[in-house]
This record gives C-alpha cells, sequence and structure tokens, in this order.
C-alpha cells in the first residue's frame, strides 16, 4: 500500500512543480486529482481488506447500493505489474478493453502492442488525464478510446482480451459477468486479485505484482468452476 501511495506523490508532486510557476491552474488540477486519489483510497480501503470470499447475498446488497462498485479506489500499476500483464497477452490481438482503466497506463501498454484498446473510467479526473494523455501523444481514436461508462452496465460480449486490476471483494461477480458475456475465446488479466474459483492458464510475476491469465472456454467448463488454493 505504501508503494502505491509513493507512486501517487512521486508523478503527482514531479508535474505539480513542473507547473507551478508557469500554470497556477494546471497546477491546482493536479493537486486536486492527488487529493481525490488518497481520499478515495481512505474512503474505500476496507474494501480492499475484505477479502474475495464474500456470502452472495451481501455481494448483491453492495452492487444494489453501488458502494463498491462504483467507488474502487485508484491505485495505479507498478512497471513491473505492466509488463507482466503483457506478457501475458503476447500472442493475441483484437479489442481490449481495461475495467477501470485509471490514469491509463495499462491501456496505453496494450495499445503499442497494437490492441484496440477501450478504457472504462468513472473518476471524470482520471478520464481527462488519460484523454488529454492520449491526445498529447498523438495516439488515434480508432486505437484508444477512453469511455466514462460504468463496465458494470455495460455488455462486454465484443472483447476478446480484458485487464483488471479491482478491489478483491468484487472479483466474485466480476467472475458471474464476465462468464456470461464474453465470447469464448477470450482471455481475461488480472492483477493482484485472483479470481476466486476460475482454474488460471498461467501467470507472471509474485507478490503485488502478479497477475493471472484466465482463459474463458476453460473457466466455462462445469467441473473447473470451484475454487483452486493454487490461485492465492
Amino acid at each position: 500500500m505504501e508503494d502505491c501511495i509513493e507512486v501517487i506523490l512521486e508523478e503527482h508532486s514531479s508535474r505539480c512543480f513542473s507547473h507551478q510557476q508557469s500554470s497556477p491552474n494546471v497546477t491546482l488540477l493536479i493537486g486536486s486529482a492527488f487529493s481525490r486519489s488518497l481520499w478515495t483510497l481512505g474512503h474505500v480501503l476496507h474494501a480492499w481488506t475484505e477479502g474475495p470470499f464474500q456470502t452472495k447475498e451481501k455481494l448483491e446488497k453492495l452492487k444494489r447500493s453501488g458502494v463498491i462498485f462504483s467507488q474502487v479506489p485508484f491505485l495505479p500499476s507498478t512497471k513491473e505489474q505492466t509488463l507482466n500483464v503483457i506478457k501475458l497477452l503476447e500472442g493475441r490481438k483484437g479489442r481490449l478493453a481495461d475495467l477501470g482503466s485509471g490514469d491509463g497506463r495499462s491501456v496505453f501498454a496494450a495499445s503499442s502492442m497494437g490492441f484496440q484498446c477501450t478504457g472504462f473510467e468513472i473518476n471524470s479526473i482520471l478520464l481527462t488525464y488519460s484523454r488529454s494523455k492520449a491526445w498529447w501523444r498523438g495516439v488515434p481514436h480508432t486505437d484508444i478510446h477512453f469511455v466514462k461508462q460504468d463496465f458494470w452496465k455495460t455488455d462486454l460480449s465484443k472483447y476478446r482480451n480484458v485487464t483488471v486490476f479491482l478491489a478483491p471483494a468484487v472479483m466474485g461477480v466480476l467472475e458471474e459477468k464476465l462468464l456470461k458475456e464474453l465470447p469464448e475465446d477470450a482471455r481475461v488479466i488480472v492483477c493482484r486479485f485472483p479470481f476466486p474459483r476460475w482454474p488460471h492458464s498461467c501467470t507472471a510475476g509474485s507478490g503485488l505484482n502478479q497477475v493471472w491469465a484466465y482463459d474463458v472456454h476453460t473457466a466455462r467448463k462445469p467441473s473447473r468452476t470451484s475454487f483452486h488454493p493454487s490461485q492465492a
């Protein structure tokens, strides 16, 4: 957790210092984004420590209230974690959805591999930052598209590749959604917090940088949807 906060501090502080003399408005915007990130982190920290094994009734209650599902904290991926995601996407192509794209770093990395990427993000500040970064880099809209859209309410059936870095408390319900919607040849890459029931096809990294790859056609086999201790 401290490493993630240090990343936020480092990134936002460096931008703040570089712009404070020439553009007070930019400094204010960056400071607001940083403050919002830390506030959100503390406000929903409980959701991250709950663990993935919630009762179905409790998850449904949380889903209806929108507390966890719409207020997942922004914790940026590390460079190593992003590289591990890319490693598990090698040899694949097509459309990719990043669920909760944050500052867009996973989307930009996947785009560099040739994927047509959509980043789903409901935080307006992070969304503006990601879109501005894409514009600054001159990335075509056909390659990267950041949308302010709730992926829980979106049909994801057109995506063959999905990347996820979300709170463990929502992973069980996300399993159910993706199992219903994704095509048979889809692959889901999950960061740090694995699915509680799907069997993983492969994994990369360790500790906080560990990521898992799940193939939908394997997860749909009736005998393979129970929890595997090896995923922990």
